[in-house]
């Protein structure tokens, strides 16, 4: 078996490294030249909630030779177009592209190399770059998830890959994926954009009574608009999130503020990759995550003016009218 992991930053290098680590093989590729030059000197180290260096093969896309089985996309979504019409060049005709990145990546892979050579991972944890060839593990070992599947039902493929994953954390194989997705669309959608654009962590959202409240909402709307859809939301760690922290009422409004935190549980260090593009001066993923809620709710009119709020104050940040700012919470305040 030929696997590569493309796009290796934080994630990807502590995925890669635990897959070195139980002695199969793996090839970290990354555009980051001085990421790859810090892996080959001194392997791929993980701190934080783990603490171990491995050696692990890294290298650039243009080092790129031959066909793998096993290629785990984690790029930002918005790199698809340019990324995938290269990357089926570099797939077996029997081989699977598995995406891990958030929001609803799987159509752009489907209509790039075909819904059987396509997989989908939701993964519910997170991490942060340290320095090149160094990753933080933000999160608990122990909710480091997969779940994994296919948009089109049974794919035999999945427990070849789950192999691999099964090296980091623990992995199910689920019958409907887009139901999973989902629900850590909700989750996304409420805490991704809000560390990113207050800096805080997601254990600081969950312990501010205002930020608290933004997050409600934003799950809220999402949840109004999966409704409209008709889309099922799953379970996501065992947890039914819309039972959790879906309300009509101001009493069950406030029971939902009590329990919020325990959608943060095990990644209270943890900050938002919009956060790490935006703190970068980059362009984030706010488009392909808050971007779904925003466009199905004007298709199937539900409102959702806390995200368009947080989708227009990102954008802003992006284009230097506006920082990074714990302050931005007053404005939002104000929707």
């Amino acid at each position: 078996m030929r696997v590569a992991i493309y796009g290796a930053g934080a994630m990807g290098t502590i995925l890669g490294a635990y897959i070195a680590a139980s002695g199969k093989q793996i090839d970290l590729i990354t555009r980051n030249v001085r990421h790859v030059e810090a892996i080959k000197t001194h392997g791929a180290q993980v701190l934080g909630n783990a603490n171990f260096t491995v050696k692990v093969n890294a290298l650039t896309p243009d080092e790129m030779s031959g066909v793998y089985d096993i290629i785990f996309l984690m790029t930002k979504q918005r790199e698809n177009p340019k990324i995938l019409p290269t990357l089926k060049d570099f797939l077996a005709d029997d081989g699977v592209i598995c995406t891990l990145q958030n929001g609803l990546p799987e159509p752009s892979v489907i209509e790039a190399v075909g819904s059987r050579r396509c997989l989908g991972c939701v993964a519910t944890w997170g991490a942060s770059t340290v320095a090149e060839g160094i990753s933080e593990l933000t999160s608990k070992k122990s909710k480091m998830n997969f779940m994994l599947g296919s948009m089109h039902g049974y794919n035999s493929r999945a427990e070849i890959v789950k192999e691999y994953l099964d090296c980091a954390g623990r992995v199910s194989v689920e019958e409907n994926l887009f139901s999973v997705r989902w629900a850590k669309l909700c989750i996304n959608s409420a805490f991704s954009p809000l560390s990113a654009v207050t800096g805080y962590t997601f254990g600081e959202l969950t312990k501010k009574r205002a930020t608290r409240g933004i997050a409600l909402r934003l799950l809220n709307e999402a949840f109004d608009v999966a409704e409209k859809c008709g889309v099922e939301i799953g379970r996501l760690q065992g947890h039914n999130i819309v039972g959790l922290y879906r309300y009509k009422n101001g009493a069950k409004k406030f029971f939902a503020a009590m329990f919020l935190p325990l959608a943060t549980l095990g990644h209270k260090k943890l900050v938002s990759g919009m956060y790490a593009d935006l703190n970068a001066g980059k362009k984030c993923d706010v488009d392909f995550v808050n971007g779904v809620i925003q466009r199905l709710g004007k298709k199937f009119d539900a409102h959702t003016p806390m995200t368009d709020a947080v989708i227009k104050m990102a954008h802003e940040i992006e284009r230097g009218e506006r920082s990074i700012s714990r302050d931005n919470v007053k404005i939002l305040l104000k929707v």
